[in-house]
């Protein structure tokens, strides 16, 4: 490698380095703020938030390549360009084009590692981040009591606290009430005042209480230190001076859920199952057509023997595969014998050619007087019955047939999202590099401002390419692959001008072009009237 080779990259790994982390930062940032009142309050460890952080760390990661490569390229040939670095390379004989040649490198690896992630880390990351995030969703707040109002978290529990000191945790005006025995609010307990800390890690829930009564009326249950009894209807009032009852928490820790619940979503599977499940839809939407096609027969029972309905060839060959595979599992003996692909023959019963007249006269007249016939209201009511029936049944189908076209549209999107992110880096580059050179302005200032405007410019197109082809307004290819498209076409114009060293942010260039354009105009031959 030479030594202006060495130059270029060095000066892109520092900003590139830098740019990826802060811009994975923000995207964090502004990913959890979607969920922060669902983790808020609930007395998480920070080992439970750092493993959250990290996994969506993990899957914000191919959308914060793309534009690190773009914002680092956009600062790297900016400085090259403001401190003339890039007007010395080009006097040693170094066209623009082979100073991109050790950064496009370097990008190609990186898209390479952009697609090692988002097919193999993101998927599993995202089960991780979203399973744990139901689970937090699931867990109970942390215990907090507030004056004036009761709380209901405790399992069966109702406790109400009139004053509560912060500094030293004492609570005054306390009302429990105990509904484990399933009677109402037949078991109170008041105290002036008391204390309430938890104990063994945080297991139990110790609460002291001073100077209080507690209030039972009749029927049977468990007390509050856990013993059983039984009395007649009745009403007792016992008074205490200092109590105390364990309540227990194992309700408010975070349980985890089987993973195999959330593993079917699409975010979360790699190209390979992503295509596996793509070929189970079309295994069961072929599945319905035979289905349908079979049951064509008992739907129209009365069409001519010479009708018949068509069946599409890959409709047959499935259905042919399917006998195929039933006859080989109920006689293992034929499982070794090759078997074809068979179209179904439909059998056509043709009439003798040669019919005595008398009896196609016989057969007409018999038939002209069954037809002329007026049908009964019962023949009217069972066909009409059929015909809603049939039509109900197709209605069914095409709902099916729709939702599972849905699901694999969503399936393929995915595909192509996979793939396409990844090559955004390399749209991102064509675009930076050049327009850097361009503007020759380093820093973080007019960098920034173009890396954010092309990256919106990015997501919105991205947006509106899966919207469309959710739609299917574009093929999926299309509307997957229309951001990178655009962007790569800008970016080869920018490399163009770079290359010639327009200055497209500057008011001469413009001038120049104007002046053009108005002396093509006032040379045009003048046309009589």
């Amino acid at each position: 490698m030479k030594k202006v080779d060495k130059l270029i990259l060095s000066s892109f790994l520092g900003p590139f380095i830098l740019t990826f982390l802060v811009v994975v930062f923000i995207l964090l940032n502004i990913h959890m703020l979607k969920y922060f009142d669902d983790i808020i309050g609930k007395d998480l460890g920070w080992d439970v938030i750092g493993q959250l952080l990290f996994y969506f760390a993990i899957f914000n990661t191919p959308v914060a390549l793309p534009l690190a490569v773009l914002l680092s390229s956009l600062i790297t040939f900016g400085n090259l360009g403001e401190h003339f670095e890039l007007t010395a390379i080009k006097s040693l004989g170094i066209s623009m084009v082979r100073s991109l040649v050790p950064i496009f490198g370097f990008v190609i690896l990186l898209t390479i590692g952009a697609y090692l992630i988002g097919n193999y880390l993101v998927p599993k990351a995202a089960l991780e981040a979203y399973s744990l995030l139901y689970d937090i969703k699931q867990k109970k707040p942390a215990l907090d009591l507030r004056p004036g109002a009761f709380y209901n978290s405790i399992p069966d529990i109702s406790i109400k606290v009139n004053e509560k000191e912060p500094d030293n945790g004492i609570l005054k005006g306390i009302i429990i009430y105990d509904h484990r025995g399933r009677s109402g609010n037949r078991d109170v307990i008041k105290a002036d005042s008391g204390r309430m800390y938890t104990i063994l890690n945080d297991q139990y829930l110790k609460l002291e209480l001073y100077n209080g009564f507690n209030y039972r009326e009749g029927g049977s249950g468990e007390d509050l230190s856990g013993r059983q009894e039984s009395v007649e209807d009745s009403y007792r009032r016992t008074a205490f001076t200092k109590s105390q009852i364990v309540f227990d928490l194992s309700s408010f820790g975070l349980s985890r859920t089987d993973k195999k619940w959330f593993q079917n979503n699409r975010i979360m599977r790699n190209m390979n199952q992503l295509k596996e499940d793509m070929d189970s839809v079309r295994k069961v939407m072929r599945t319905e057509d035979i289905s349908l096609y079979a049951s064509s027969k008992s739907m129209f029972t009365y069409y001519s023997k010479k009708d018949s309905v068509v069946w599409p060839e890959e409709v047959k060959r499935l259905k042919a595969a399917r006998d195929s595979a039933a006859e080989a599992a109920s006689n293992p003996q034929a499982r070794d014998v090759t078997i074809f692909n068979q179209q179904e023959k439909i059998t056509v019963v043709e009439a003798p050619k040669s019919i005595p007249e008398r009896i196609t006269d016989h057969h007409r007249s018999a038939s002209d007087s069954l037809f002329s016939k007026e049908y009964s209201q019962r023949e009217i009511s069972t066909a009409l019955s059929q015909a809603r029936m049939i039509k109900a049944q197709l209605l069914a189908y095409n709902t099916n047939l729709k939702v599972y076209e849905t699901e694999l549209r969503f399936y393929q999107i995915q595909w192509h999202k996979i793939i396409a992110q990844a090559i955004a880096c390399i749209a991102m580059f064509l675009i930076g590099a050049p327009l850097g050179a361009i503007i020759k302005k380093g820093g973080l200032g007019v960098p920034v401002l173009m890396s954010i405007l092309f990256f919106i410019l990015f997501y919105v197109l991205s947006l509106m390419g899966e919207k469309w082809a959710k739609q299917e307004i574009l093929s999926i290819p299309a509307g997957m692959w229309l951001a990178n498209t655009i962007l790569i076409s800008i970016g080869l114009i920018f490399l163009k001008q770079a290359r010639s060293d327009a200055r497209l942010f500057d008011a001469d260039f413009y001038h120049v072009v104007w002046d053009k354009i108005r002396i093509r105009l006032q040379k045009q031959p003048k046309i009589p009237a």
